[in-house]
């Protein structure tokens, strides 16, 4: 199982959850990464933990100002990216440029989407990866893979009908051990997450949690 930590834009300190998540990680040997804000990438990727950007966009260099350009995410140490966030949603075609500018970076991707149905959508582009969270449960104390099962079960088998490749994680609502076991054995084969950590008193013991059962 792979895990993600989406730091979002919470007042959280991103450097204490990138060491915790990179002692958890080699303690546990269970792969962690962090996603925090772009100004953030190079000063976390310093702690020695996988790092992710929360969004790269969907152009090359040029005239883009406010853009998050792939290649600057990739050079302050980022290894992969988030796409089409809930928070941050994108129309189908700038997915899949944002898709092509991470894989010129030599960026991992993972989208987001809703539902099956969106997750096959995106799965059609041919990310690494696609994260089911419906937006409901983001934030909250329910988790996805104990509150509606069913949609990480259709979401697995919707990709895998599209594309075998493309992994498929679980999000929404996860914090704690058995949530991402849960998660496991409805066949996701990573979590994301952000609340259950960022907003954690003591982001290490919630991610030792979070490992416990694999």
């Amino acid at each position: 199982m792979f895990i993600l930590v989406n730091l979002k834009a919470y007042p959280c300190d991103p450097i204490a959850v990138a060491e915790a998540a990179h002692e958890v990680a080699e303690e546990s040997g269970v792969r962690i990464a962090v996603s925090p804000q772009a100004a953030q990438i190079e000063a976390v990727a310093e702690t020695g933990v996988e790092t992710w950007a929360q969004h790269v966009s969907p152009n090359q260099y040029g005239s883009f100002t406010g853009s998050q350009l792939a290649e600057a995410a990739a050079a302050a140490g980022a290894v992969g990216t988030l796409i089409n966030h809930s928070e941050n949603r994108r129309k189908l075609a700038d997915i899949d440029a944002s898709i092509r500018a991470a894989e010129r970076a030599g960026l991992e991707t993972c989208v987001c989407g809703n539902n099956p149905r969106q997750i096959a959508a995106v799965a059609a582009l041919g990310p690494d990866s696609a994260a089911v969270e419906p937006p409901e449960l983001i934030g909250g104390d329910d988790s996805v893979a104990t509150a509606d099962p069913e949609i990480v079960e259709d979401a697995v088998n919707a990709a895998a009908e599209v594309d075998e490749d493309v992994e498929v994680f679980c999000g929404a609502g996860i914090s704690t051990g058995e949530d991402v076991t849960a998660a496991e054995e409805l066949g996701a084969e990573g979590i994301l997450l952000a609340s259950g950590v960022a907003k954690a008193d003591d982001p290490k013991e919630a991610l030792e949690d979070l490992v416990s059962g694999l």
